[in-house]
Formats: structure tokens, sequence, C-alpha cells
């Protein structure tokens, strides 16, 4: 009786291994003292695509969601990857101290996760993740996320409205703290790339100064938010 394996059989319990399907929960904890996530897009995805990368320039679809807090090209992106996704996962706002948990994620053959969100108010800050690896063993694994700047648009700080691709300004203060009648932190954008963000500068005049956003609520230090993956 021949005992011998073939080892043409090697490779193909390997790629059996790989493709099985891993289902998680994510959950997301907003870390900060007074700075809101817009709607969330939570995205499992193979690992040759990314929706951004640090140090690069910021795509049409990266912009609309870090300047007004669009997710939809972003997810359009990714269902063209295949990708599996959860939009608006928070089913609105993340307010600061709370959390989210997407349930139940399947993720298919997909290896990596990416999570994606703009910071209000900010002019373009997103807070995000790029391609972390899923684990492929059962447990509970925990990483941090930053806030970024898309480069796309300057830090004026100036709560006018604005969110559309292009048109300077914060569109809203969601938690009602800033005043009016800044004169606008900066007018032009020194790195075009997405890079981490330097933070909210404000101050605290209500009706005046550089800033229309509160130095007391609306400053942060990295990181911005708490991810804890329970893979099942």
């Amino acid at each position: 009786m021949n005992f011998k394996v073939s080892l043409l059989a090697l490779p193909l319990l390997t790629l059996t291994a790989v493709s099985q399907a891993a289902v998680v929960d994510v959950s997301i904890t907003n870390l900060t003292q007074g700075i809101y996530f817009t709607p969330l897009l939570v995205t499992a995805h193979t690992s040759d695509v990314h929706l951004f990368e640090v140090g690069k320039t910021a795509s049409p679809a990266l912009q609309a969601m870090a300047e007004g807090g669009d997710i939809a090209g972003l997810e359009t992106i990714a269902d063209g990857l295949s990708a599996v996704s959860v939009a608006n996962a928070a089913a609105g706002l993340l307010a600061p101290t709370s959390s989210t948990t997407v349930s139940n994620l399947d993720t298919g053959n997909n290896s990596v996760l990416t999570i994606a969100a703009m910071m209000l108010p900010t002019n373009d800050g997103f807070v995000g993740k790029d391609s972390w690896a899923i684990p492929s063993e059962a447990g509970t694994y925990t990483f941090y996320m930053n806030g970024y700047d898309a480069g796309t648009e300057a830090n004026d700080e100036i709560v006018n409205g604005g969110g559309a691709p292009g048109v300077p300004g914060i569109p809203v203060d969601p938690g009602s703290y800033s005043g009016t009648g800044g004169s606008g932190v900066s007018s032009s954008s020194a790195n075009s790339n997405i890079h981490i963000h330097p933070g909210n500068v404000g101050d605290s005049d209500a009706s005046g100064g550089v800033s229309d956003l509160d130095s007391r609520i609306h400053r942060w230090l990295n990181p911005v938010a708490k991810v804890v993956v329970t893979v099942k």
C-alpha cells in the first residue's frame, strides 16, 4: 500500500484554510470630548486595494466624505470590489464617548477591514483605519484610530454650512458649542496629501477671534477612536 501524500495536494489544503469566511463583530468607540463622527463606513475587502492611503492624494470619494460626511462614493467603490460593507453603522452621528457595534459581519473571502467617517466640527478631518488585517484565529482584538486630514481644504475653522467638495468651511457643529465671527485660522492647506490631522486650534472668543471653534471643547489628541473586533 502506498502511504505517500502528493505534495500537489498541500497547496489546495492551504487555500481552503485561507478562504474560510470570518464572521466578526466590530465595536467602535468615540474617544473625544467634543468631536462627532458622521455616518461610519465599515467595510471588509481584499488586501490589494485601498479606500484611502496616508501620504497619498485623496480620491473624490474620500474628499466628499472628509468635507461633508458623504460616504456614498466610498461605498460604491467598495461594492465594485465585492467588498462586504455596513454603511451608517451608528444610524447617524456617533457622539463623543459613545459606542456602536456592527454585529455578525460575514467578511467572506475578504481579508482586511477599513473604517472611515468625517469628524465634526472640522474642515476635512476624518477618523479612519486603512486595511487592518483580519485575524484568522477566533478571539478579541483591539486597535485605535487616528484623526486624519484629507488635505483637500484649508482648516479655516469657520462654521458656515459648507461641506460640498471644494466649498470652504465647516458644515455644522453638532454639539452647538461653536461661536461666530471667526476671521479664519488658515487660508490654505500646507499638505495636499492625506496626513495626520494637526487638530483644531479654536479659541475662547464666542463672537470673534480666529476660529469659530471652542479650544476648550473641540481640541483633541490622537487616537480619537477605539475599535474592538471579535472574530468568531
